[in-house]
């Protein structure tokens, strides 16, 4: 018969963080969050930290390049998703590595023999007012003009008015040059009293937009991760299928971390994708995943692996517990693989940094994943809700949101993330296509998030990662223990009103 693990598989809703004692330098001011994304040896600095301990998922509908500029710029990382051409994904990680503060690259553009209908759908699916009017619709082709909100009526234009009709054309628009500083950029539009300028080539293609309201958010972000060469820093997502043509062209990119993306990660074919890589491309760095126990931690440490993901079937949009029966609580999967991890520590001296993937439905969540062991959070729904993530924003039952689809979903065909060495194709669906409350800028979520971090950690004691992880306490709770953690026994007046 099999080996039954008696133990219970818990989740972090089970689980409470005990107080401890909070001293006058305990405030959220002298919390650093800073956490190791890669394996070093004791008595040595990570080749790579991020200053949040957030990644977000190696998703479709998650992790694109706008995300990962956003993410990085505020301190956490993205994953480029790989279930694309190679020849796309390499172009979002170049795109990545090019940013330059304050320099946007359009991601709204469209042709001046397109409706106003078009438009409106553009905006719709987009959330951008400003469109880039371009010979090509491409965000790099001649530019030709901009479309605002001011440029056209609804109730009165007709849906069938072209660009070319009602467009700002290039005649009437304040440009810039390529390669102007941040701060020549700015002063032309403060001289010019513009709210936009296009930054253009030699020949006139479009490079960047300047926003006027980004003035302000481009003065200072003090938390974002640099490469040497002061380049925002990128991952992407592999598989174990086409490496050998995927990771070169990444690497030709820029990619500075590369993940295999996978629900099951405890397999040869991974250990054989973690040697391809470190025996021809040694300097980029490679994680692995997704397991649950010591048992898949160890395998893959022993592989090579530069950081390892744990969690299986704990994704809001994952279905493959029900689908396959495979899988263990988040919680008691992040404190056997972290002992696995601490362990491994104590005989080699090589410390491989774990990151919890799924389960995370409360801020609060965050913070005990932390505790639990986890050194980072990998998350899709989170980052999902939000302007940058490349997803449709749309109305629905009179409220706003976004779509959110699993790469186990039809939609998604992500068949190689649960490639079990067989013929091409995706038998049965292991994730959901789905929509999420809509929620606004990353950057403003994630301060009230980390805001909170921080705050529990000083109700904790503690200033680091690392001494929550060593000097927290958690207590299981029961059923009417949560219950009681709530508002209950009151009528809650309408927030409202």
């Amino acid at each position: 018969m099999a080996k039954i693990i008696n133990e219970v598989s818990r989740t972090f809703n089970e689980y409470l963080i005990i107080p401890g004692l909070t001293t006058k330098e305990h405030t959220p001011d002298n919390v650093n969050l800073q956490t190791p994304v890669v394996k070093f040896k004791k008595g040595e600095e990570p080749k790579i930290s991020i200053n949040i301990p957030f990644v977000s998922a190696i998703m479709q509908s998650v992790s694109d390049d706008g995300l990962s500029i956003a993410l990085a710029k505020e301190g956490g990382v993205s994953f480029i998703y790989g279930s694309q051409s190679i020849e796309t994904q390499a172009e979002m990680v170049k795109s990545v590595k090019k940013y330059k503060a304050g320099f946007v690259t359009s991601r709204a553009n469209i042709t001046p023999e397109a409706s106003l209908l078009e438009v409106i759908e553009l905006k719709n699916k987009t959330g951008f007012s400003n469109i880039g009017v371009t010979e090509d619709g491409t965000a790099n082709g001649k530019f030709l003009g901009l479309v605002t909100g001011r440029d056209y009526r609804t109730k009165t234009d007709a849906y069938s008015k072209k660009v070319k009709d009602f467009m700002t054309p290039i005649s009437d628009i304040v440009t810039g040059k390529d390669g102007i500083s941040l701060n020549e950029a700015n002063d032309i539009i403060w001289e010019n009293k513009l709210n936009t300028l296009p930054i253009l080539d030699e020949n006139e293609h479009l490079k960047y937009f300047v926003f006027r309201k980004d003035y302000e958010n481009h003065k200072m972000h003090p938390n974002e991760v640099l490469d040497s060469q002061k380049r925002l820093i990128v991952g992407a997502g592999i598989n174990s299928r086409d490496h050998k043509e995927r990771v070169p062209a990444l690497v030709e990119a820029g990619v500075d971390l590369l993940c295999i993306d996978s629900s099951d990660g405890f397999s040869e074919w991974q250990k054989d994708t973690i040697s391809y890589i470190k025996e021809n491309h040694s300097n980029v760095f490679i994680g692995a995943g997704n397991v649950v126990d010591r048992e898949g931690f160890m395998y893959l440490a022993k592989a090579g692996a530069d950081f390892i993901k744990v969690g299986v079937g704990g994704g809001s949009i994952c279905i493959t517990r029900e689908q396959k029966g495979i899988g263990r609580g988040q919680a008691t999967a992040i404190i056997e693989v972290a002992e696995a991890r601490d362990e491994y520590f104590a005989q080699t001296g090589e410390y491989i940094p774990i990151c919890s993937d799924g389960g995370i439905v409360q801020d609060y969540h965050m913070t005990l994943a932390l505790a639990m062991g986890a050194d980072f959070l990998m998350m899709g729904r989170y980052f999902a809700r939000f302007d940058e993530s490349p997803t449709r924003k749309l109305m629905v039952g009179g409220n706003y949101v976004k779509e959110y689809w699993g790469e186990g979903s039809n939609r998604a065909r992500n068949w190689q993330r649960y490639d079990m060495g067989g013929n091409n194709s995706l038998k049965f669906e292991e994730g959901v296509d789905s929509y999420v409350p809509y929620a606004g800028k990353l950057k403003d979520n994630l301060d009230l998030t980390i805001g909170k971090i921080k705050s529990t950690m000083c109700s904790c004691g503690v200033s680091t990662v690392k001494e929550l992880q060593t000097n927290s306490k958690l207590t299981l709770v029961s059923s009417t223990s949560i219950i009681e953690g709530g508002a209950h026994d009151v009528i809650v007046k309408d927030s409202s009103n």
